[in-house]
C-alpha cells in the first residue's frame, strides 16, 4: 500500500493520560468485536459476504479511527482535544450509519429497491464521505482519482469524443457508490478484504503476535556472524522469509529493514547500498507465496479462480527473483568489500527455534491443504490458524512452567493482545482500502470507460500486439507512481486486461502482467514507498536509494518480458514450468552478471565480456528455437561463472591488501 507521507509519519505530541486510555480501551473493544464476528463468519457464513461488508465497513472505520486518535495522529494540525472531539464525531456517524444500514439491509436491498428513501441516500453518502476522508489522510493520490472520477460521472457530457458520455445526476453517483452493494464501497472488493484475506492475516497476525517474525530474523543475522559474505545476504534470506507471510513490499521493508539496515551499516557497508538491498528485498514481499499482496487475491477474484491456482503460478517467477536479486547483492557486495565486524546477535532459543518450527509448518499447512487437499483458501487458512494458535499457547504454557516471570498475566496476554491488534488494524485497514477502491471500479462501471479504452486498445492491436503490451505497461506505470499496488491491478486489470485478452494473449500471462506492474509500482521512480521507507531508517538518500534498487530489482522487468516470450512459466503449474524457469533464471543471472561481474582489470576485455554475456542473456530471455536456446544457456551459465568467480577472486585480493 502507499500511504501519503502524512500517514506515516507518527506523532510526537503529547495526549492527555485520559484520553489516551480511552482511545485505547475503545480501540480494543471494537477490535475485540471486529475479530469475534469474523471469527464466527469464517466458521458459518452466516449472513453471506454481502451481509458481512455492510456490517463490518463501518465497524473497520471506526477501529482505525479510535486508533488514529490512540497515536495521535488522526489531525496532527488541530490541538489534541480538537483532533479528538472530531474523531468522536466521525464515530458517531459511521456508527449510526452503519446500526441503520444493518437494520435496514433486507429493505433496501428488495423493497426498496431502485426506490430508496433520503434515509437510505444520507446514510449510504455519510459513509461515502467518511471513505473519502480517510483517503484524503491516508491515500492523497486516491482522494483526488476518486474526487476526478465522480466530476466524471456527473459532467462526462461535457467530455468530447470517445470518452464521453451524457452524465448522472449526484444522487446515481451515492446510490451507485453505496445502496447498490454490487458496486461501490459494499462490493466484492470489501467483501474479499474481510473474507479470504482477513484468513490468512489471521495467520501472519498469529506469527506476529507470538514473535515469530522476530525469530525469523534472528535466524537470518545468525548466517551472517561468521561471514562478511553472507551478511548482505541475510537481508535477503530475512525478507524472504517474512515476506511469504507478509505481502508487502512496505510493511517487509519497515518489518526486517529496521533490524538488517542497522547491521548492513555497522558492518561497513554504504548506507545507500544498504537501504537499497533491504528495498529490492523487500520488494518481494508482493512476489512470495503463500501471502503474494492484496493484488494476488485480486487476481484470483477478477478471474474466478481458486487462490491456489495464483499461488502455485506464482512460485517460479518469486524464487526467479529472489534468486537473482540475492546473485545481484552479492556480486556488488563482493566488487568494492569494506571492513567487516560481526553483528552482535544472540543465540537462537529454543523458543525462537519453536518459533521457526511453527513458521515453517504453517507455510507447509497452507500449500498441503490448498495444493494437496484442495481445501478452498479460506478453509485452509482457518484450520493452520487453529492448529498454529494452539501450538504456540502450548508453548506458551510450557515456558511460564518453566519461567515465574513468564507466569506475570500481562507476559501470558501479551501474544493475543498482539494478535488481537494486528489482526484487526491489519484487516480494517485493508478493508476500508478495497472499499474505496469501490468507488474507483463504480465510476469506471458506470460511465463505460473500460469500453473505450478497449476500443482504443483493438485498435492498436491491428498495428502489433507489443505496442498493447508496451501500452499497458506505460498506462499501469503512470497509475502505480500515485496508487498503491491493489489499485494499479484493479484499474489495469479492469480497463485494459479483457482487451489484451480479446487480442489474443493468454489470461494468466496479462493478469500476471498486470500483477507484476502494480508490484513495479512501490518501486517506480518518483514515488517508491518502499525505497522511502528504507532510506529513512537508513538516513540516506532517498533518490540514490530509489535509482540502485531499480538497478537491483532488474529481474522484476526480467519477469515482465519472459512472460510473453516464455509464457510457460506460468500457465502451467507444476513440472512444465521447470524447463522454461530454468531458462528465464539462467537469462536473468546471465544479465546481472554483465552488470556486475569483474571479468578483467582490462577494461576492453572488461567490455567485451559484458556486452557478450548481456547479448547472449537477452537472446535467450527473447526464446529461441529449442536446440539454440540450449546452446546459448550453457555459454550464459559458462561466462556467468567465470564472471563470479573472478569478482569472488577481486573482493579475496582486496581484503588481504586490506589487511
Amino acid at each position: 500500500m502507499k500511504p501519503s507521507a502524512a500517514a506515516e509519519a507518527p506523532s510526537t505530541r503529547a495526549q492527555p493520560e485520559w484520553l489516551r486510555q480511552s482511545a485505547t480501551v475503545g480501540f480494543y473493544a471494537v477490535a475485540l468485536l471486529f475479530t469475534v464476528v469474523l471469527l464466527r463468519y469464517y466458521a458459518t457464513g452466516a449472513g453471506g459476504p454481502t451481509m458481512l461488508a455492510v456490517s463490518m465497513v463501518p465497524v473497520a472505520y471506526i477501529l482505525v479511527t479510535f486508533d488514529d486518535i490512540r497515536k495521535g495522529v488522526l489531525y496532527p494540525k488541530l490541538p489534541v482535544l480538537a483532533s479528538a472531539g472530531v474523531g468522536a464525531v466521525f464515530i458517531a456517524v459511521a456508527a449510526f450509519a452503519g446500526i441503520y444500514l444493518f437494520f435496514e439491509f433486507e429493505a433496501i436491498r428488495m423493497m426498496r429497491l431502485g426506490r430508496w428513501n433520503e434515509s437510505d441516500i444520507l446514510a449510504g453518502a455519510a459513509l461515502i464521505v467518511l471513505l473519502l476522508e480517510y483517503s484524503r489522510r491516508k491515500y492523497l493520490p486516491l482522494f483526488v482519482f476518486n474526487l476526478a472520477l465522480a466530476a466524471y460521472v456527473v459532467y462526462g457530457y461535457a467530455i468530447p469524443g470517445m470518452f464521453g458520455h451524457t452524465g448522472m445526476s449526484w444522487e446515481r453517483v451515492v446510490t451507485s457508490m453505496s445502496l447498490e452493494t454490487s458496486t461501490g464501497i459494499f462490493e466484492r472488493l470489501p467483501q474479499l478484504g474481510l473474507t479470504l484475506i482477513g484468513s490468512f492475516i489471521l495467520v501472519l497476525a498469529t506469527l506476529q503476535g507470538f514473535g515469530a517474525i522476530d525469530s525469523i530474523l534472528k535466524g537470518a543475522q545468525r548466517l551472517a556472524v561468521r561471514s562478511p559474505n553472507l551478511l548482505p545476504q541475510a537481508a535477503v534470506i530475512g525478507s524472504f522469509g517474512v515476506a511469504a507471510v507478509s505481502g508487502s513490499g512496505a510493511a517487509n521493508a519497515a518489518t526486517t529493514g529496521s533490524v538488517t539496515i542497522p547491521a548492513l551499516i555497522r558492518s561497513g557497508l554504504p548506507k545507500v547500498r544498504a537501504a537499497a538491498i533491504e528495498t529490492s528485498t523487500s520488494l518481494g514481499g508482493q512476489l512470495m507465496p503463500p501471502l503474494m499482496g492484496i493484488a494476488a487475491f485480486l487476481m484470483a477474484d477478477y478471474m474466478g479462480e481458486s487462490y491456489f491456482d495464483v499461488v502455485a503460478r506464482g512460485f517460479a517467477p518469486a524464487i526467479i527473483y529472489f534468486l537473482g536479486v540475492s546473485f545481484a547483492v552479492y556480486l556488488l557486495a563482493s566488487r568494492a568489500p569494506t571492513p567487516w565486524k560481526a553483528p552482535d546477535v544472540e543465540r537462537l532459543g529454543f523458543f525462537d527455534w519453536s518459533n521457526l518450527l511453527s513458521y515453517g509448518a504453517a507455510i507447509a499447512g497452507l500449500i498441503y491443504l490448498m495444493g494437496v487437499v484442495r481445501a478452498p483458501a479460506m478453509q485452509s487458512a482457518q484450520q493452520v490458524f487453529f492448529g498454529l494458535i494452539t501450538v504456540l499457547t502450548v508453548l506458551l504454557l510450557y515456558r511460564a512452567v518453566r519461567s515465574p516471570v513468564e507466569r506475570q498475566p500481562r507476559r501470558l496476554l501479551r501474544p493475543y493482545v498482539g494478535f488481537l491488534d494486528t489482526f484487526s488494524r491489519m484487516t480494517s485497514e485493508l478493508t476500508l482500502l478495497l472499499a474505496i477502491l469501490g468507488l474507483v471500479t463504480a465510476s469506471f462501471t458506470i460511465t463505460g470507460v473500460p469500453t473505450a479504452v478497449g476500443q482504443l486498445l483493438i485498435d492498436v492491436a491491428s498495428v502489433h500486439i507489443i505496442l498493447v503490451v508496451l501500452m499497458a505497461f506505460a498506462f499501469g506505470y503512470v497509475v502505480g507512481m500515485g496508487l498503491p499496488p491493489a489499485p494499479t491491478y484493479i484499474i489495469v486489470a479492469v480497463v485494459i486486461a479483457p482487451f489484451m485478452i480479446r487480442a489474443g494473449l493468454d489470461p494468466w500471462q496479462v493478469h500476471f502482467y498486470a500483477f507484476l506492474i502494480a508490484v513495479f509500482g512501490e518501486l517506480s521512480p518518483p514515488t517508491s514507498v518502499t525505497a522511502a521507507v528504507t532510506s529513512r531508517i537508513a538516513d540516506a538518500s532517498f533518490t540514490r536509494t530509489m535509482f540502485r534498487a531499480v538497478e537491483m530489482c532488474l529481474p522484476l522487468l526480467l519477469l515482465m518480458v519472459a512472460l510473453f516470450t516464455w509464457p510457460e512459466i506460468i500457465i502451467d503449474p507444476g513440472v512444465p514450468q521447470l524447463t522454461p524457469s530454468f531458462f528465464v533464471l539462467v537469462a536473468t543471472l546471465g544479465l546481472i552478471a554483465s552488470l556486475h561481474s569483474i571479468f578483467s582489470q582490462t577494461r576492453p576485455v572488461q567490455m567485451a565480456f559484458k556486452v557478450s554475456l548481456a547479448a547472449l542473456s537477452i537472446g535467450l530471455l527473447l526464446h529461441p528455437i529449442m536446440p539454440l536456446a540450449i546452446a546459448i544457456a550453457a555459454a550464459v551459465v559458462a561466462l556467468t561463472a567465470l564472471g563470479f568467480h573472478r569478482t569472488r577472486s577481486h573482493s579475496r585480493n582486496v581484503a588481504t591488501l586490506t589487511h
